[in-house]
């Protein structure tokens, strides 16, 4: 099953969950009324999310001349998978973890952490930006906007159980109601961390796709969860109803690919990434070449890439980092 119609068949079970909730808590006037509030929420996320969630995180924009090499990689991989260039921001957190967000691609934007600028290097920090843009590509945030809105308005309409007692007509009782409390909302909850972690999934195999090397995502992710294992994210973990948007989860205890978590295990993605490489060959071309340095370069994160908890050279399988000068001493994004 592809991923488009599976997360075609979870929204629609999430649509169906939601007006067979309404109907059976508030009839037909409890629906429609619910539903309208879902809308006016949608449309606020639609519009809005993109700055709440970058406001939230303390993001700040760069540019070509605050973040010459970052942002020029951006654009670079941008070019490569013919999106317009999103704007590019920078999270002040030691760990290390990056997402997209936008209503669409010509309103989008990705940012990541100081702490994977400093932790990966340029070839696996390029493979996680193309994930990032991959999520872009595909209208992910739109989605998991729509998903998430769908599943709060689940959520508020079994809470409606609690002053109306649920339709006059439904012979659920007071037991049918409370369990319909319970389990609509848990429901919507599994629908929508499945959608997550079906899109992760492709923008996992079209990133790879982007960057030409699907190794050096592969590098990226094990070191991203080794980092993710050590380093909390305080703003992430006051706010979790965003961990999906992360490449990685940034809340401690999210490692086993389970109904309940949003994205897959990791060391399932790297595996998928690996088969990906193997499959492609040694001479697969046409990907994302590092314009900087060469691969002995040392010092800093941009000193080359390494294989991580990946395995291998984290370069992918062939495709050469072109030798052009020493890269800007200035660090990494700048």
């Amino acid at each position: 099953m592809s991923g488009y119609f599976r997360t075609a068949i979870l929204l629609a079970a999430m649509t169906a969950l939601f007006m067979g909730v309404g109907y059976l808590l508030g009839g037909s006037g409890g629906m429609i009324i619910a539903f309208v509030v879902a809308l006016g929420m949608n449309a606020f996320s639609y519009w809005n999310a993109d700055k709440v969630v970058l406001k939230m995180y303390k993001a700040h924009e760069v540019d070509e001349a605050t973040a010459p090499e970052f942002h020029a990689m951006v654009r670079d991989l941008a070019r490569n998978a013919d999106l317009p260039m999103p704007k590019v921001y920078i999270i002040d957190d030691p760990q290390p973890n990056a997402f997209a967000t936008g209503r669409n691609p010509s309103n989008a934007a990705v940012a990541a952490t100081t702490g994977i600028l400093q932790t990966l290097s340029y070839e696996e920090l390029a493979g996680v930006m193309a994930h990032e843009l991959a999520h872009v590509k595909h209208h992910d945030t739109l989605i998991m906007t729509v998903t998430a809105t769908i599943a709060g308005a689940i959520s508020m309409l079994a809470n409606f159980a609690l002053f109306f007692g649920g339709n006059r007509n439904s012979n659920m009782g007071f037991i049918g109601t409370l369990a319909l409390m319970i389990l609509a909302p848990l429901a919507a909850a599994l629908v929508q961390m499945a959608i997550s972690r079906s899109r992760e999934y492709e923008a996992d195999r079209m990133g790879a796709e982007i960057c030409g090397q699907p190794l050096w995502l592969a590098s990226a992710l094990g070191k991203i969860a080794g980092g993710v294992r050590r380093v909390p994210n305080e703003a992430a973990e006051r706010n979790p109803a965003t961990a999906h948007m992360f490449i990685i989860n940034p809340l401690h205890g999210e490692r086993m690919d389970n109904l309940f978590s949003t994205h897959p295990a990791t060391e399932n993605r790297i595996a998928k990434l690996q088969e990906m490489a193997a499959g492609m060959g040694s001479g697969m071309g046409g990907g994302y070449t590092q314009p900087y340095g060469d691969a002995g370069s040392s010092g800093g994160p941009w000193g080359g890439a390494s294989g991580g908890d990946a395995g291998g050279s984290g370069r992918g399988t062939g495709g050469s980092v072109p030798n052009a000068g020493s890269r800007p001493g200035a660090g990494p994004w700048g």
